[in-house]
């Protein structure tokens, strides 16, 4: 039995800042499988995940100490969870800005879809997908958090820095313009 057991993750947080590394190891054994899928949602390639995964754990590592904690409104698994979105998002643009167009592409193509557009006309079918693709990103961003990623209001919150009730004002506009695409 560990002696972390009965620990909550925001306790687990609080001791790595203090160096715990007992309790840090706990917190990955918790966070890492539930953490895995949800990026494996968003990214089909193995090596980007485990990437993101290990740069996940690494500011964990180094940025205990600026968890805000309970009092703040967060959870430790949302704070784990926005910094993973956000090293996805930053392996998606290292991935775009590698991409190398070959040389008979003219200069003036149609611009290259964005990483999540991709995987989100990947995932959905062409007439749902492109009525997703037609919303304005901020009504898209937090459709896929919520609906892809299955965050709830509050964690969709906490990713995208956004007061909750903005977060339920969106959600309820995207479904409307989604609603009105696809009739």
């Amino acid at each position: 039995m560990s002696a972390w057991e009965n620990a909550d993750e925001e306790h687990l947080v609080r001791r790595t800042a203090q160096g715990d590394r007992a309790a840090f190891e706990e917190f990955y054994r918790r966070t890492a499988p539930w953490l895995a899928v949800r990026l494996r949602r968003r990214c089909a390639d193995e090596q980007i995940v485990a990437e993101v995964m290990q740069e996940t754990f690494l500011a964990v590592w180094r940025a205990a100490a600026s968890f805000a904690g309970t009092a703040a409104g967060g959870s430790a698994v949302g704070w784990v969870w926005t910094i993973a979105a956000r090293r996805l998002v930053d392996a998606f643009r290292r991935r775009a800005h590698h991409a190398q167009l070959p040389p008979e592409v003219a200069l003036d193509a149609a611009p290259v879809a964005a990483a999540e557009d991709e995987l989100l006309a990947a995932t959905i079918g062409d007439e749902v997908g492109t009525a997703l693709r037609d919303l304005a990103p901020e009504l898209r961003a937090v459709l896929q958090a919520m609906v892809l990623d299955g965050l709830t209001v509050r964690e969709t919150a906490v990713l995208l820095g956004l007061p909750e009730g903005t977060v339920k004002t969106r959600a309820r506009r995207a479904r409307i313009a989604l609603r009105e695409a696809l009739s």
